[in-house]
């Protein structure tokens, strides 16, 4: 690991300061702020990043920043709360069973004991060819110099939301969640507060794929807000993986269903492991929408939400395995007692 200075963040907004600092996208940024450090600390000791300065904002969460707060109105989830603590909370347990479920099959409890919610969602993908900088060619750490993997072992890698210069999945289970219960998130920069989608946090790779996030350099995420509704108590996460515990998804899927009867009055799906962005299946949810739910709807929704996969040498498996675990999410979410 590289030298680096380490610091604890007295306030927010002197720690948002220190961090900002002229860079192309607040992944590669020299100043660094960390929550929880699970990822942040792995991919320096791999050498793939390089902060010169890293600031601790976890004496913050004695501030509103780690809290849990439920209304009928609204789920408040500060950025510095343990994913440990937001998976066996009661409120988020009883009316987001997704969220409590997306935490409680990611990691490790160990990492789920020291990660925070607000670095869980900008984790930075598992691809291999990006974690070993023996490797030359990848569009995300190193621009303009290709990609590996498209040529390369691809298994694990991205068939929706690719591009030429990246394919790369998005390894998260939290934002599949966050997605599809259209959370907003809280954020805090030099400029001040200002609140964004969930859905506009992560940007496709594109021709761009070394910025992952809408977020300026130095922002830091203080909250995400998720809107109370009919949907959110009949919501599901289900994650297929290569072993029961500490893996990451092949494929995974949050549903959150607003029903009457066996009649969807609305869908919200979120797709994982298949995707380079946390994937919302729009396609999917609109030819659910107003119709009974039966095997064979769920089937034909799945169709539509795979209709523009793309495949490599070694991940055409993920698009049957993809609409398999959709399937199962829709129908396992459609069974639920209330």
């Amino acid at each position: 690991m590289r030298p680096f200075t380490y610091s604890l963040a007295a306030d927010a907004p002197e720690a948002v300061r220190q961090a900002t600092v002229p860079a192309d996208a607040h992944v590669r940024a020299p100043v660094q702020l960390m929550g929880g450090g699970t990822t942040l600390l792995d991919l320096m000791k791999l050498d793939v990043m390089r902060p010169d300065a890293v600031i601790d904002i976890t004496p913050l969460a004695t501030a509103r920043y780690g809290n849990i707060e439920a209304s009928a109105t609204e789920l408040r989830l500060g950025a510095l709360v343990r994913m440990s603590d937001a998976a066996e909370d009661h409120a988020v347990v009883t009316d987001y069973p997704v969220i409590a479920q997306s935490l409680g099959l990611a990691a490790s409890q160990q990492l789920r004991n020291m990660a925070r919610l607000g670095g869980n969602a900008l984790q930075r993908t598992r691809c291999s060819y990006f974690r070993d900088p023996s490797y030359e060619q990848c569009n995300k750490r190193n621009p303009g110099s290709g990609c590996a993997a498209i040529d390369g072992f691809n298994r694990l890698h991205a068939v929706l939301g690719t591009s030429e210069h990246c394919i790369a999945s998005y390894p998260g289970d939290f934002a599949q969640a966050l997605i599809a219960l259209d959370a907003t998130v809280e954020v805090l920069g030099a400029g001040g507060a200002r609140s964004i989608r969930f859905a506009d946090l992560h940007r496709l790779p594109g021709s761009t794929p070394h910025i992952e996030t809408s977020l300026a350099p130095g922002e830091m995420i203080t909250a995400y807000v998720v809107p109370a509704g009919p949907w959110t108590r009949r919501s599901a996460y289900i994650k297929v993986r290569d072993r029961e515990s500490y893996a990451f998804a092949l494929a995974s899927v949050a549903v959150a269903l607003d029903m009457d009867g066996t009649m969807v009055r609305s869908a919200r799906i979120a797709l994982g492991g298949v995707a380079t962005v946390p994937w919302r299946a729009a396609e999917a949810e609109a030819l659910l929408a107003g119709k009974p739910l039966d095997e064979a709807a769920a089937h034909k929704a799945a169709d539509a939400a795979f209709a523009d996969a793309k495949t490599h040498e070694h991940n055409a498996y993920k698009v049957p395995l993809g609409k398999a675990t959709l399937v199962r999410a829709l129908l396992t979410t459609q069974a639920m007692e209330l």
